[in-house]
């Protein structure tokens, strides 16, 4: 197991990188040395940002230095066994209709596949959440099968609703604001990953596993009553 890289990021940020792939595996050390950190969180660290492959860890330098900061994340990394976290399966209803799987059709055919054979197989493949990134609660997710593989676009494409279920770039990806996209548009969940009035405001964590559910659009709109009124429609397993 190749040792982590120590990076600046700028004079208050330090990122310890470990691989240059996306990979399970490293995504387990990242979110290791997350939990470590936080469970006992070194004086002058601010806020530890994980990501695919590396932990950014920004630090207030006049109360603790890159040396002395490094010194606290290399014992921590010698703490041995991997946390055990709480990690979960989470099940997302998501409505490739029309209406709802804006760009199913496009990307169907540049990836040579019938709408239906696309939907298909997204929604039997198995995913895991890599991080938040980009926007509130916006959930990057590896797992995509390769022949799903479609490139990004080009031109961003004009905004796309809340909750819309995307692949790009050999990911998928879960949205939570309406905005422009490069990513193609496949379904809808009714599900909130983010929702700032809960007590713990984003929904699923980094580490968990997550699938699709397959819904039409009359139950999509029961749902996303729920939803809009505080209920948890996503189902919940513990792993």
């Amino acid at each position: 197991m190749a040792p982590p890289r120590f990076l600046d990021a700028g004079e208050a940020a330090l990122v310890v990188e470990f691989g240059r792939i996306v990979d399970p595996g490293l995504n387990d050390r990242v979110l290791d040395l997350d939990a470590r950190l936080r469970a006992a969180m070194p004086a002058g660290v601010g806020e530890c940002v994980p990501t695919y492959r590396s932990l950014t860890i920004h630090y207030d330098p006049l109360r603790i230095d890159r040396v002395a900061l490094i010194a606290v994340v290399e014992e921590a990394l010698r703490g041995g066994q991997v946390c055990v976290r709480d990690a979960a399966l989470w099940t997302l209803p998501c409505c490739y209709a029309p209406g709802f799987g804006e760009d199913l059709g496009e990307a169907a055919g540049l990836l040579g596949l019938m709408p239906d054979d696309l939907e298909r197989r997204h929604s039997e493949a198995s995913y895991r959440v890599y991080m938040y990134g980009f926007a509130p609660g916006f959930a990057y997710l590896g797992g995509l099968p390769e022949e799903l593989g479609v490139a990004r676009r080009d031109t961003p494409r004009p905004p796309h609703p809340p909750g819309a279920i995307m692949i790009g770039g050999g990911l998928c990806a879960v949205g939570t604001f309406p905005m422009p996209t490069g990513w193609y548009v496949l379904g809808r969940t009714p599900e909130r990953l983010y929702a700032p009035e809960r007590p713990e405001p984003f929904l699923i964590r980094a580490g968990d596993g997550l699938r699709f559910e397959a819904v039409d659009a009359e139950t999509f709109r029961a749902l996303e009553r729920r939803s809009a009124g505080g209920e948890i429609v996503a189902r919940r397993e513990a792993v």
